[in-house]
């Protein structure tokens, strides 16, 4: 037994923890979870909990059903709002097959995977994600309009808001869980808010998103609101993105900078960024897969939102440019060594495992294959005309979830980057 794993069984004892709950993340990206009592767990270490995977999206026919969840003790912790005792924990879960191998259907191993790739060509992949969600005073059955839960605006300070209550609450839920957050406040829109975790490394990201998410929806509870990751809940008012700032890594070295370069930009940097540009239609029905994500996307209203909240329509880049999908921010002057690109399509209800493992990829590709960056738009994309677009080589983002999904299909990127069964369930 490994020290991470004695670590976990000590502290069951120790914090008389009686149930542990396993988590893993269906094709979808909605969460799972199986309780196991604290006896089990030595065993579950050893050779995984069984279970039905025909009955989870995406994971397995009706006859080849039998699968295994392998806690993985890296990712333990205590669930902060079971506090009374006896308390409850969690740990994210690895899917096996019957013979131990790794499941192909588990979106963990394929940004596993992803990540397996660029570490063999010398790159730790980092992501630093800005979640944006609204809190509503009610959750709406019969489909009328629902009720933002405060009517705050971007930056806005205001005495017993319950936006500020609320990320107090969430804030110190999610540190005491180990997951750092780095920024918060109130969104654009009516009830909207931010909240930016810490830079980590792609799989902690992600799993920190999933948590982010069942935190969010606990805390909003709590506090007899609701929380929600839909991209655009209301027509006249910012949708909710998770713009992601991600960074490539050589060892201790940002493999994206490069002193006196343009933007302090390497070539390395911005082959990643041709990458992204290049493969940003395919990817997009992971990266936005909901009917609605295409409404936040071609919504608008983002366009004179706070300074986050414009969604990207077109494909391009530009330096500090807002409208750009990719943005390449201010260069830090106190920070030497720091560059970084921003990808702004995300929304914030997308399956972070295989979004982040795609934008990897295509950001590889594009350092491969050496491809060339256009130049950047300095101008606000949507105030162009569609000829000055097209004369700038800038295309659109696909306008509705079908267009992205014919895109999708077509891809040899993404069917690589998934894998042959997430890729044919995530289509169907």
């Amino acid at each position: 037994m490994d020290k991470q794993q004695e670590f976990v069984l000590r502290t069951l004892e120790e914090r008389d923890i009686r149930f542990v709950r396993l988590w893993f993340t269906d094709v979808l990206g909605f969460l799972k979870s199986v309780a196991v009592a604290p006896a089990e767990l030595e065993q579950a270490f050893d050779e995984g909990i069984g279970f039905d995977g025909s009955a989870i999206e995406g994971f397995a026919r009706v006859y080849e059903s039998d699968m295994i969840a392998k806690p993985d003790p890296s990712t333990f912790q205590i669930l902060p709002w079971r506090a009374e005792a006896p308390g409850t924990a969690r740990m994210f879960c690895d899917i096996l097959m019957p013979d131990g191998s790794p499941s192909f259907a588990d979106p963990r191993y394929v940004l596993k995977r992803a990540l397996a790739r660029a570490s063999d060509l010398g790159f730790t992949f980092y992501t630093h994600p800005e979640i944006e969600f609204f809190l509503l005073k009610d959750k709406p059955v019969d489909g009328s309009v629902p009720t933002p839960a405060d009517n705050s605006g971007y930056f806005d300070h205001t005495p017993q808001n319950i936006g500020m209550d609320f990320r107090r609450q969430a804030i110190t839920m999610l540190e005491s869980m180990g997951i750092s957050v780095e920024f918060s406040h109130h969104e654009g829109a009516p009830g909207q808010q931010e909240i930016d975790l810490r830079y980590a490394d792609a799989l902690s990201t992600a799993d920190n998103v999933m948590t982010f998410r069942l935190v969010m929806k606990q805390v909003a509870l709590e506090q007899g609101v609701q929380a929600t990751f839909m991209p655009k809940p209301f027509s006249e008012h910012p949708g909710s993105g998770m713009h992601t700032h991600l960074s490539l890594f050589e060892g201790d070295r940002n493999a994206f900078y490069e002193s006196g370069s343009e933007y302090q930009l390497s070539k390395v940097g911005r082959s990643f960024i041709a990458g992204l540009l290049k493969h940003a239609a395919e990817i997009s029905a992971v990266t936005n897969q909901w009917v609605n994500s295409y409404k936040r996307i071609w919504g608008g209203s983002e366009r004179t939102a706070g300074a986050g909240g414009e969604a990207p329509s077109y494909i391009c880049w530009g330096h500090n440019n807002r409208s750009a999908l990719v943005r390449v921010p201010m260069y830090k002057p106190g920070k030497t060594g720091s560059a970084r690109v921003e990808v702004r399509s995300l929304d914030s209800g997308a399956n972070p495992y295989l979004a982040y493992a795609l934008l990897l990829a295509a950001g590889l590709k594009g350092i491969e294959e050496g491809y060339e960056l256009p130049p950047g738009a300095e101008d606000d994309v949507w105030a162009l005309s569609d000829a000055e677009r097209r004369a700038m080589g800038i295309e659109p983002l696909p306008q509705n979830l079908g267009e992205a999904l014919t895109l999708m299909e077509r891809s040899d990127l993404v069917a690589e980057t998934l894998g042959e069964h997430v890729f044919d369930f995530f289509l169907r």
